[in-house]
């Protein structure tokens, strides 16, 4: 995992980052703030699991999870521009998405994460389908995607 490169970048840069996550609780975060000086970049970290959490702390319209569900594209889009105004970020990630083994369906199966990354006016929502039940590779693999997205970007 290139978090390295990710941490000097973005102290380098000054650029802040935020984050929102569901199906990887937490470990985005874990990651972006394992190393010293990262509160240098690292602003905050919500695990918004529930959908009751994404609608409350994250604003997300109930009738977009209603419509499309919290593993979609539009849910995506709704956390990390939400967070973008609540954090003040210059660096916004959004994550949802199905980590198994359990909670899948024949349009959203396991390993179906979206991703989406918001910095100044850019606004990217990306759609993995991560070939794996395992729980714990499908959240370091979206980790890994996430740390190798940003380093691109900036």
């Amino acid at each position: 995992m290139n978090i390295q490169i990710l941490h000097k970048k973005l102290i380098k840069k000054r650029l802040t980052i935020s984050v929102a996550e569901s199906c990887t609780g937490g470990l985005l975060a874990h990651n972006l703030t394992k190393l010293a000086n990262s509160s240098k970049y690292f602003q905050m970290g919500l695990t918004t699991y529930s959908n009751g959490a994404k609608i409350k702390i994250l604003k997300v319209n109930k009738n977009i999870i209603r419509k499309y569900g919290a593993v979609s594209k539009q849910c995506c889009k709704s956390m990390v521009q939400n967070l973008s105004k609540i954090s003040k970020s210059k660096i916004n990630v959004s994550i949802t998405g199905i980590a198994g083994p359990g909670g899948a369906s024949i349009n959203k199966p396991v390993g179906l994460v979206y991703i989406g990354i918001k910095k100044g006016k850019t606004l990217l929502i990306k759609e993995n389908k991560f070939k794996s039940n395992n729980r714990n590779l499908i959240q370091t693999l979206t980790v890994k995607k996430v740390i190798k997205i940003i380093i691109d970007l900036i």
